[in-house]
């Protein structure tokens, strides 16, 4: 009997006496509180079909689209390739086809430079 009076005291087994209280209270009684419970059970399984069918489709959508996302993103990332390359070797051709056009200049990779005449008696 000692046991059973700490339990009693104990702030759980009291809070769980409470819940039991109260739950049986809340219990269906009759026809109508078993057809709510039933609609109300009813109405949450088709909510939890509706969710699961929803997400579902747009995992099946979202597995769609991949590829297309893919290749956008593969063309978007070879046109930055591409930009990137022609902004840097975009100097050199504009360079090159205007020294063509001016005796005395040379194109190199680094830079443009200018051969003087002293240099040149100088070699040779």
């Amino acid at each position: 009997m000692p046991q059973m009076n700490r339990d009693q005291r104990n702030a759980a087994w009291q809070a769980a006496n409470q819940w039991r209280a109260r739950a049986a209270q809340t219990q269906p009684t009759g026809l109508a509180g078993s057809l709510k419970l039933l609609f109300t059970w009813l109405a949450f399984g088709a909510l939890m079909i509706v969710g699961v069918v929803l997400g579902l489709f747009f995992l099946l959508i979202g597995w769609a689209m991949m590829p297309f996302v893919r290749h956008k993103m593969k063309k978007r990332m070879e046109q930055l390739r591409a930009q990137q390359a022609q902004d840097i070797g975009g100097g050199y051709s504009h360079w090159n086809a205007s020294a063509n056009s001016r005796p005395g200049h040379q194109d190199a990779l680094e830079g443009h430079y200018k051969v003087k005449d002293s240099e040149v008696k100088d070699d040779r």
